[in-house]
């Protein structure tokens, strides 16, 4: 992989980690407990403890993301970076640009 295309992933994987952490911010507000005070009907109580849970499971994915990115962030610039960890084989630039935190290349995902 090309010192430019290192450079790029890297400031990709900055900007996504940017984004993740004002999306983790949001879904932290929504996520708080209902309060059981709040005047609110039945039906709607129940339907904003299933969107709190929605929404913490949400933010349990974009946590489980940003720790992946700083791990590429961390390997990046390693020799190995960008081979597939199962086969050996360079990971193509396309899927890194998708997905920088991938080890692995599509056929050996599947």
């Amino acid at each position: 992989m090309s010192p430019n295309e290192i450079q790029q992933l890297e400031q990709l994987v900055h900007e996504k980690i940017s984004e993740l952490t004002a999306e983790i911010s949001e879904l932290e507000e929504l996520t708080k407990p209902v309060p059981l005070d709040a005047s609110i009907g039945r039906v709607s109580r129940m339907d904003a403890i299933n969107n709190k849970s929605i929404n913490e499971a949400a933010l349990r994915e974009k946590r489980k993301l940003i720790t992946r990115l700083e791990r590429t962030l961390e390997r990046i610039n390693e020799k190995d970076f960008g081979l597939c960890t199962k086969c050996g084989q360079a990971i193509p630039f396309g899927r890194l640009e998708y997905m920088p935190h991938t080890t692995r290349c599509v056929h050996c995902v599947a």
